[in-house]
């Protein structure tokens, strides 16, 4: 069966990336809230994770794989002497603090890195450990997130008051009447920033979504949002803050919040899998880090179809929406500008039939032409002409 995926809210605005482009995303939070340890157990890279603020400076990155059962039964059937899984890219990147977008703590480097990424992991902690020092004093993480929505929403407002600064006097001595509008989307903008909103959570229309995706504003960018819990709250699902984080979220953008605990992560890691399906049974708990690679790979419209034979299984990472030729165009360019058709079978009708000959067979393997969209999990063979594509 296919990997049950939580509903991804659909994103206001549109991802700039191109099918094929490297995406990624980015976590995010104030310092000491677990990002680097986050990190460390999704890419087992060892990267310091200390008790003191911005340990991380430079952000750390990872490609991480895309657990997928439909994959994972592809690879049992063809047994292939190649395995390629999706992969989604993630950054550490160092922590923030009240006052970054006026340059306080690492400022404008920590925001040209959130910039730089296609998404958001927001990462909070409700963990009590003192210890593990708090930059703000206490704990509060409802303050904490309001801390880094106010610090993106300044950083997005001076980009876009800049931007009126500069088409101001354009507009008004007539240099160019195709600013004109820009201007007017500019206020638009503004005027919603000030009221203290996500971009992404604003209702646009195409030609301001248009405009929008040339700004690459931070709070245009999709997000989810990380619970870090002590182990013993999470194996209890129990916290004071787990609810009005919630209520919160819901309130403010209405994307993903999953609650998790690094320390557990963290433990799981030295354990073999028969001791953690031994714990989560006894506890009645579950790690919830291929939840987490799923939503993020999610939030940012990605998606993958498989190419599977004897020789290789692999998945081919998309964006959703992405036509067939551009799909085809990730494997090879040539593919896409002779593109003829693709031949699709469907997961559904794959996962029951279990093989491209009894598909086939069943007429359930199907020609579809350039105007196909590409499905999440369609396995597909590209006909195409080589000698339009360049090739001899």
């Amino acid at each position: 069966m296919p990997p049950k995926k939580d509903k991804q809210p659909e994103s206001k605005t549109v991802l700039l990336g191109r099918p094929g482009s490297s995406l990624k995303v980015g976590i995010v939070g104030l310092p000491n809230v677990g990002k680097s340890t986050f990190f460390n157990i999704l890419s087992k890279k060892g990267v310091p994770a200390e008790n003191r603020p911005f340990c991380t400076i430079d952000p750390n990155t990872a490609d991480i794989n895309v657990p997928d059962e439909r994959f994972d039964k592809l690879v049992a059937i063809h047994k292939p002497l190649s395995i390629v899984p999706a992969q989604v890219h993630i950054c550490d990147i160092a922590g923030l603090v009240r006052g970054a977008s006026n340059g306080e703590g690492l400022g404008n480097n920590f925001l040209s890195h959130i910039s730089s990424c296609d998404g958001i992991i927001h990462m909070v902690r409700v963990f009590e450990e003192v210890e593990i020092t708090h930059v703000e004093g206490d704990l509060d993480p409802i303050r904490d997130l309001e801390i880094i929505f106010s610090e993106l929403i300044l950083k997005d407002l001076q980009i876009v008051n800049g931007l009126i600064d500069k088409y101001t006097p354009i507009v008004n001595r007539g240099l160019d009447k195709s600013k004109k509008a820009d201007l007017e989307m500019l206020q638009k903008i503004k005027e919603h920033l000030e009221e203290n909103k996500q971009v992404r959570c604003g209702q646009w229309n195409a030609k301001e979504i248009d405009f929008l995706n040339t700004l690459q504003l931070i709070t245009a960018k999709p997000a989810m949002f990380l619970v870090n819990m002590s182990e013993n709250d999470y194996t209890r699902q129990r916290n004071k803050w787990l609810k009005k984080l919630k209520d919160w979220i819901d309130e403010q953008t209405g994307e993903p919040m999953i609650p998790f605990s690094a320390e557990l992560e963290s433990n799981f890691v030295n354990m073999s899998p028969e001791e953690v399906a031994k714990y989560c049974e006894e506890n009645k708990t579950k790690s919830q880090i291929h939840k987490i690679i799923t939503t993020a790979y999610g939030i940012i419209n990605l998606i993958h179809y498989f190419t599977a034979g004897p020789d290789e299984v692999k998945c081919w990472t998309i964006q959703r929406h992405t036509k067939a030729p551009q799909a085809a165009g990730r494997i090879h360019t040539d593919m896409e500008k002779g593109f003829i058709c693709a031949e699709v079978i469907e997961w559904e009708d794959f996962d029951r039939l279990e093989s491209e000959a009894a598909c086939r067979d069943e007429g359930k393997q199907h020609q579809q032409g350039r105007n196909y969209e590409v499905k999440d999990g369609d396995i597909i063979f590209f006909k195409f002409n080589a000698a339009k594509g360049g090739k001899k």
